[in-house]
This record gives C-alpha cells, sequence and structure tokens, in this order.
C-alpha cells in the first residue's frame, strides 16, 4: 500500500476527510505528530507529501531523505512561494487550482460593485454629515469585465459577473475555454483586454513573465474610469504605478486584496505609498478566501488530486518549474 505524508498541521474533521479519500488506497501519514526520531522514517517512506509550503514543513536535511516521493500536493493554490531547488528532483508538483474559487468570486463581486456605488466613500459623507445625492453612481450592467487569469477564479467570478448583466472578456494560457465569453485570448492580448475592461480582474499566477506585469504604462492603457481588482499576488502590479495612477485620475479606481508585503512573506503588513487617503481605494486582508468550509473544501481537492496521481488518473495543477526559476 502506498503512503502519504501530510506534512501541514491538519486537524480534525479535515483529517476525516483524507483518511476517507485514502482508504483502502494509501497509508496517511500526519507528520506534526509523528515523535522526532521517526520523522525520517516516515518521509523515506513517503510516495506523496500533501502541503501547504514543504520547505516550511520539513528542513532541508529532511526533504534529502524524501527519495521516494513522486508527488508533492500543495494544498494552496499558488506555488511562487516554492524553493525548487531543495525539492525532490524527481517529484511531479501539482497546486490546487479553484479550491478556494468560490468565495472569492464573491469577493471579487463585492468589490467591484463597492467600488462602482461607491458605498465606502458615500458611508464616510454621511459620517460627516454630507447626504450627497448629487454625485452619480455607476450601472456595471453592459460593462465589460476582463479577466487576466481566466483559471478556476477567474471563471467563477465571471459567471457571477455574468449573472447580473457584464460581458465576459478573459485571458488565459492557451486562449481556449469551455466557458462562456464574449473574447478568449493570451498575454498577447492584454492591451486589448486593457483597453476594453470597465472592470479588470487580475487572478493569474505570479511567474517570472506576470511578475510586475502590470505598470505604468498598462495603467495609461486603461479606460480612466475603469475599476482594477487584484485577488492574486501584489507583486504582479507595480505599487508606485498604481498609486500614481490612482492618485492623478480618480475617476479610476482599484480593489486590493492581495498585497506587496503581508506577514506571510516573513515580515509584516506595510504599503510603501499612502493609499488609504485616496477615496477611489479598497483593500481587503487578503481575506477572499477565507471562509466557513473554504479550507474543508480545499483540502478535499487536494487529496483528491493526489488520490487520481496514484490511481495513475489525471492531475489538475501540475506545475512547471521553468515558470518560476530562471534557467
Amino acid at each position: 500500500m502506498s503512503e502519504v505524508l501530510v506534512s501541514h498541521n491538519i486537524r480534525g474533521s479535515h483529517r476525516q476527510i483524507l483518511k476517507e479519500i485514502f482508504s483502502g488506497m494509501a497509508e496517511v501519514n500526519f507528520l506534526p505528530e509523528t515523535a522526532k526520531e521517526d520523522r525520517i522514517k516516515v518521509i523515506e517512506r513517503a510516495e506523496v507529501i500533501i502541503s501547504w509550503d514543504p520547505v516550511r514543513e520539513l528542513s532541508a536535511e529532511e526533504l534529502m531523505q524524501a527519495g521516494r516521493v513522486r508527488l508533492i500536493q500543495l494544498i494552496t493554490a499558488g506555488a511562487e512561494h516554492l524553493r525548487f531547488e531543495l525539492l525532490p528532483s524527481g517529484a511531479v508538483i501539482a497546486s490546487n487550482p479553484g479550491a478556494f474559487s468560490e468565495p472569492m468570486a464573491e469577493h471579487i463581486l463585492g468589490m467591484a460593485f463597492a467600488l462602482a456605488k461607491r458605498l465606502c466613500v458615500n458611508h464616510a459623507k454621511l459620517r460627516q454629515g454630507k447626504f450627497d445625492q448629487r454625485t452619480n453612481n455607476r450601472d456595471l450592467r453592459g460593462a465589460v469585465f476582463g479577466v487576466l487569469g481566466f483559471g478556476g477564479i477567474g471563471q467563477a467570478a465571471a459567471r457571477l459577473m455574468r449573472a447580473v448583466g457584464l460581458s465576459i472578456f478573459a485571458i488565459n494560457s492557451s486562449g481556449q475555454t469551455g466557458e462562456t465569453v464574449d473574447f478568449i485570448g493570451t498575454l498577447d492580448d492584454l492591451d486589448f483586454l486593457l483597453q476594453q475592461s470597465d472592470v479588470f480582474l487580475v487572478s493569474i499566477p505570479l511567474t517570472l513573465r506576470t511578475r510586475g506585469l502590470i505598470g505604468a504604462r498598462e495603467l495609461a492603457v486603461m479606460k480612466p474610469d475603469a475599476i482594477l481588482i487584484n485577488v492574486a499576488r501584489g507583486a504582479i502590479i507595480d505599487e508606485e504605478s498604481l498609486y500614481r495612477h490612482l492618485a492623478q485620475n480618480p475617476g479610476f479606481s482599484a480593489g486590493i486584496d492581495a498585497w506587496w508585503a503581508e506577514p506571510s512573506m516573513g515580515g509584516g503588513f506595510k504599503v510603501n505609498y499612502p493609499f488609504f487617503d485616496l477615496p477611489n481605494f479598497l483593500g481587503s486582508p487578503h481575506n477572499s478566501s477565507i471562509t466557513a468550509g473554504t479550507m474543508a473544501k480545499a483540502i478535499r481537492l487536494a487529496a483528491q488530486n493526489a488520490a487520481d496521481f496514484l490511481s495513475g488518473e489525471k492531475v489538475r495543477g501540475i506545475v512547471k518549474k521553468e515558470d518560476y526559476v530562471k534557467g
């Protein structure tokens, strides 16, 4: 029987999900509760590691003992945090696409409409005793929802946006999709997408190609009253360029859930420019995916993907090292 090693600290009912999926297929070991003297033994036997961040959850020495590992299955959808040089060279690495897409899609819709309807601005005015019925809100029905990164998150958001009357223009890696869209292209079509979008969503992975992808030139291409939303990674957008564009173009607005410096990156949360002084800016603490039940779904999808791998079936979300590491 195969052995699956779970290095992330998973407890309670989430463990039952793993045991259920691998029942009769693989023995499941939980590394955080394994005695120190037994850790190397279970690592040496493992064929699959299920992890959030393997380099944080296993030491470099322990990873060197993972010679039998054929799959490293991530619970998270992103892979930019991985240190590929420390991982077993022969192992397939799979992310967890779509694991958090539904709550994130609702968050995206909420941000877009909060900015379009100027909810935070009007709330602040009311607190000051100002009853502003002169400044128009904005209709989004009939507008274009542009999606940079049409994976699980982008597709889920597009379904919600289409339901309230927006057209869907999108970019993915292939330029093809089975989803209902009004336009589908690749990164070669980025300028066209920027020009057409009334609401522009960044939901593309952070890779070598997408780091700093949206800068001053790209922002200048967008409509003067466009709404930009980033739920992917902060580094995809140049921070200074975004701040200056917002400050100089009050009709333009942005909703940011993914930041340039976050606690999970090893430091604290900070911004280098006074975004929160701007009325056309809305932020959230990278919590678009955090709702009750989200982690259970993510663990189930990750475990099922690993089970499919062990059964010789197609695996979702295979990570290409060359997308993240130069040379």
